[in-house]
């Protein structure tokens, strides 16, 4: 995936086989942001910086727990950050240095998508709702009855200007306000 931020370009690679003590990776990073496990990282995702088509940057994030994929809603791009769902976390980073501003955990399982709201943003997440300010920190997180995928994998999930719907596997629908608080 490839976007455009001012006089930038900004690349998001998968690199789920990526070994950071192999030198025989595809690609090289100069920020490593894996996080530290005993066990294999399920998802790794590269960031590249380019400017005038010449790399300047480069980082790799990686969390544990469920894997996530890369898609229209698994990272927010702003002019001077990028925010990105990597298995249980967000990643916050600088644009375009890649500097890690905060990491956060924002599910017991996977995070899906980020969506921006008026001070902060919504994680969808497997197991948890999560609304998170602009720093990172856990405003609310709420769970349900059961995973927020609905079965045939369209409409579980939607924030519009004051709350949150999400649907779980047995078709329940949950809703909140951007307070957490369930309403209907």
């Amino acid at each position: 995936m490839t976007f455009e931020i001012g006089k930038y370009q900004v690349e998001l690679l998968n690199e789920s086989d990526y070994n950071p003590d192999s030198k025989d990776n595809l690609n090289k990073y100069l920020n490593n942001y894996l996080t530290e496990s005993d066990f294999k990282l399920p998802t790794k995702i590269g960031i590249k910086i380019l400017e005038n088509g010449t790399e300047i940057n480069s980082a790799i994030i990686g969390a544990e727990n469920g894997a996530t994929g890369l898609h229209k809603t698994s990272q927010i791009i702003e002019s001077n950050r990028i925010l990105i769902c990597c298995c249980d976390s967000v990643f916050c980073l600088d644009l375009p240095t890649l500097n890690l501003n905060w990491k956060t955990k924002v599910d017991i399982a996977t995070a899906f998508e980020i969506f921006k709201i008026e001070n902060g943003f919504i994680i969808h997440g497997e197991l948890e709702i999560t609304r998170i300010n602009n720093d990172g920190k856990i405003i609310w997180q709420n769970g349900g009855a059961d995973i927020f995928v609905s079965q045939n994998g369209k409409d579980d999930f939607e924030v519009k200007d004051n709350f949150v719907k999400a649907t779980d596997w047995d078709n329940r629908i949950y809703k909140w306000n951007l307070n957490g608080v369930e309403i209907e």
